[in-house]
Formats: structure tokens, C-alpha cells, sequence
């Protein structure tokens, strides 16, 4: 059973509840498509009622939960044909971003990116090579990357619904053997474009990156590793 643990100052309930529920979404523990229950999920994060109902209404509105008629909530999920269109967009998108970000990120931007993905490394090194997973914000190194392109129109799109939506896959078809080190390595020579103000290189690397982890999908539908 997953528990809440103390409250920072800063944090409310509705806020630690929040955190609790959308890291179970990003991880599979509450998987696409599961009709979940406030009972159930009271008893399962160890919640209460009011702040539950304030989380699951921010979910609802990041558009990782589904509110249907007579059908109560439910995990967003989409089709393996939609996730291949949703990484076909990121594709072109954050290509560019990594373009911008090259001609735009400061020196330090730069310098804390690779501090990032040192940390990235230890995490990958402790989950034992088998799970790359990372919070949102400025831990994760895509959101990093869209917010140095200081394109407000791109970031907007790139860390709005899409963000949400693709977070929840991420991790979950991160988890092959061998996956997380090669991703680490690719977001390590992107950085590396990066820093050398080179936005072609990084924007044909990110392009490239995410083409891998799409391939990486298909692989996975195909060999029935994954289904939806």
C-alpha cells in the first residue's frame, strides 16, 4: 500500500494528493483505461475525501483522467495508432525546440541540463538499468529542453496536454533491458549539441531520439510485450 508521507509546509493535502495519484498514472500503478473509485483510492493512497476530490479534478483537467456518464472515471487512454501520431508530433516538435534551445539555453541552463542528466544516471544506476523515470518540471530533461528553446508558442503546445499525455507512456515503455542507458546516452548528446551551439546537430539528434523510442513501441505491439 502506498502511503503519504509528512507534509511539507508548502504542500496541502490536495497537493500531496495530487502528486500521489499522477505519479500512480505516470508509472502504470493506476494503468490507461482503469476505472478507479474514491473508496477504493481513499483506502489504497491512504486519502481523504476532500482533498481526493480536488486531485482528481486537476487530473481530469490535465487530461490524464476521463469523466463519462453513468461510466464514473476512468485512466485516459488512446489507441497504439494514436500513441504512434502523438510521437510522430513530438518528433518534429521537439526537433525544433532542441534547435532553438541550442541557439538560446545560457551557459548555465546548459550546465545545469547535464547536472540533471548526471542525477538521471544515478537513478537509472539504482532502478538496476531496468526504468528511466522522471519527475516533471526541471528534472525532466524534455521539459528542460522545451522550456530553453524561449519559443513560448512551442513550449506552450509541447508542455500542455501532449506533456501529460506522453509522460504516461514514457515510463512505462522505458522499462525494457537496455532502453534507459541508450536513452541516457542519447539525451547526453543532444546536451552536447546543445553546448556546442550546434541547432542542426541537436535537432536531428532529438529527432532521431524520438524516432528510436517510437521503433522501441512498435517492437513491443508487435512482439505482444504491450497491448491496448
Amino acid at each position: 500500500m502506498n502511503r503519504i508521507a509528512a507534509l511539507p509546509q508548502s504542500l496541502t493535502r490536495a497537493d500531496e494528493a495530487f502528486d500521489c495519484l499522477q505519479t500512480a498514472i505516470v508509472k502504470g500503478d493506476l494503468a490507461p483505461g482503469e476505472k478507479i473509485g474514491e473508496v477504493e483510492l481513499c483506502a489504497r493512497f491512504n486519502l481523504t475525501r476532500g482533498p481526493l476530490r480536488e486531485a482528481l479534478g486537476r487530473l481530469e483537467s490535465r487530461g490524464l483522467l476521463v469523466r463519462r456518464p453513468h461510466a464514473g472515471v476512468k485512466v485516459v487512454s488512446v489507441s497504439a495508432e494514436e500513441l504512434m501520431e502523438l510521437y510522430r508530433i513530438r518528433e518534429v516538435m521537439e526537433g525544433l525546440a532542441a534547435r532553438q534551445a541550442a541557439e538560446r539555453m545560457t551557459d548555465q541552463e546548459i550546465a545545469d541540463l547535464q547536472a540533471t542528466l548526471d542525477a538521471h544516471e544515478t537513478m537509472i544506476e539504482e532502478a538496476h538499468g531496468q526504468a528511466y523515470y522522471q519527475a516533471e518540471g526541471d528534472y525532466d530533461f524534455h521539459h528542460r529542453i522545451a522550456t530553453g528553446s524561449r519559443n513560448a508558442k512551442l513550449a506552450q503546445m509541447l508542455l500542455g496536454d501532449l506533456y501529460y499525455m506522453v509522460r504516461m507512456y514514457r515510463y512505462r515503455l522505458s522499462t525494457s533491458s537496455g532502453r534507459p542507458h541508450r536513452a541516457l546516452g542519447e539525451h547526453r548528446r543532444i546536451v552536447e549539441a546543445i553546448a556546442q551551439r550546434d541547432g542542426e546537430l541537436a535537432e536531428f539528434l532529438m529527432k532521431r531520439h524520438i524516432n528510436a523510442a517510437r521503433q522501441n513501441i512498435e517492437r513491443k505491439i508487435t512482439e505482444g510485450e504491450i497491448s491496448f
